[in-house]
């Protein structure tokens, strides 16, 4: 009898082992246990948001060896923030742009983790029914299709869940 490791594709392991999460990287500064803070520029004021821009940094952006291979990534992102009255900003203006640690969290696990055991339980369960590699991972990278359409048709209440607001 083969061992349930055996039956795993390989390009899954090859995956895992490659595609490491990183829960807390560099370039995110924190002045609190429960806060992450980023500095942004404003870009758009308007009525009841402000749209900010942060250069977003994947964790070899800040590593000392990022000119020796081509994986060192940074873009700049825009978020969008709600704006309190009262308070003028304009265009240009530096921030800092703050979120809660406990939600950065909650939105590694929603769009990474529950997704890895969504493709890992997939792959484990087809492993034993079948032998045909290329079906478990055919049927398993596809059962991710309806988690994300089911992210993309709730991000109005992911909105008002993840909140950056301007310190």
């Amino acid at each position: 009898m083969d061992s349930l490791i055996s039956r795993i594709p390989l390009f899954f392991l090859i995956f895992v082992f490659k595609n490491r999460i990183t829960f807390a990287p560099k370039f995110i500064m924190s002045n609190s246990k429960d806060t992450i803070i980023h500095p942004g520029i404003i870009r758009k004021v308007e009525d009841d948001r402000i749209i900010v821009n942060i250069i977003a940094q994947s964790a070899c952006a800040s590593c000392y060896a990022k000119g020796m291979c081509s994986v060192a990534d940074m873009e700049e992102k825009s978020i969008e923030v709600h704006r309190k009255p009262g308070h003028n900003y304009k265009p240009g203006e530096k921030v800092t742009v703050a979120m809660e640690k406990s939600l950065g969290t909650k939105a590694v696990i929603i769009g990474y983790v529950i997704p890895f055991l969504i493709v890992l339980i997939s792959l484990i369960i087809l492993s034993i029914i079948t032998n045909n590699q290329g079906f478990v991972g055919l049927i398993s990278l596809s059962l991710l299709i309806p988690y994300y359409l089911g992210v993309y048709l709730m991000r109005d209440k992911l909105k008002k869940t993840f909140i950056f607001r301007i310190q």
